[in-house]
């Protein structure tokens, strides 16, 4: 039987990268889509969602006061917002983020890319609503193009149903997560979701938003400010 009890949600959304693909002066993170920076509105995303969420950024030594700065001009410093340093990897910003996690009844932690600022509320809400009642979740889309694979200079065609796009926020139980967190660094730790997965679990699939793309590239971002237009 699940529980009916309220599970605390709590979200890490990691900007501890550098963003060179953007070739620009700062992160793509920090860059603005009509006048507000990308990773304001991710974090809008979830406030959206919930005012209750409780929200840890991991962002790099050189940018917290930047950070910082950012939430007391876009008024968010009344939410309670954790600011912390990221790591040399995305595995190591992660667990930076989940030290200051310190509950000792069940929870939902999602983690998200800063550089996604269009999640939407269906796709959190199923994330966090899997994650609570199955251990965890990871929103995905179809592949609709065709795919071929190389090897060893050779391609060939694959069926595109056996694959999807990844998304984010993936959501897991505080608890189980923080245990497959607890193991060394691998390299095959592609996304969260391969850390949990490692331990043994299975993931759990859920439908993500089209509009939820990660901004890291010049092109990206002529795309995010169509979709800021058309909103």
């Amino acid at each position: 039987m699940v529980s009916t009890k309220k599970v605390q949600n709590y979200v890490i959304i990691v900007a501890g990268g550098q963003g060179s693909r953007m070739k620009s002066e700062i992160p793509k993170q920090y860059l603005s889509v009509k006048g507000i920076p990308i990773i304001i509105r991710a974090i809008q995303c979830f406030l959206n969602f919930s005012t209750e969420m409780k929200i840890i950024v991991c962002v790099h030594p050189s940018y917290r006061a930047h950070m910082e700065n950012l939430l007391k001009t876009f008024n968010l410093n009344e939410h309670g917002i954790q600011v912390t340093l990221g790591g040399d990897t995305r595995f190591q910003s992660v667990k930076n983020g989940l030290h200051l996690i310190t509950d000792q009844e069940p929870a939902v932690v999602g983690i998200h890319d800063a550089a996604r600022p269009f999640v939407s509320k269906t796709t959190i809400e199923q994330c966090f609503e899997t994650a609570r009642t199955r251990g965890n979740a990871v929103p995905c889309l179809p592949v609709n193009e065709s795919l071929r694979k190389i090897s060893n200079n050779i391609n060939h065609s694959v069926n595109r149903n056996e694959y999807k796009i990844i998304q984010t926020p993936q959501c897991f139980n505080l608890f189980r997560i923080k245990k497959a967190f607890e193991q060394e660094y691998n390299t095959g730790f592609t996304d969260d979701a391969t850390v949990l997965e490692s331990t043994g679990e299975t993931i759990h699939l859920v439908e993500g938003n089209p509009e939820n793309i990660k901004i890291t590239s010049p092109f990206d971002l002529i795309l995010a400010e169509a979709l800021v237009e058309k909103a």
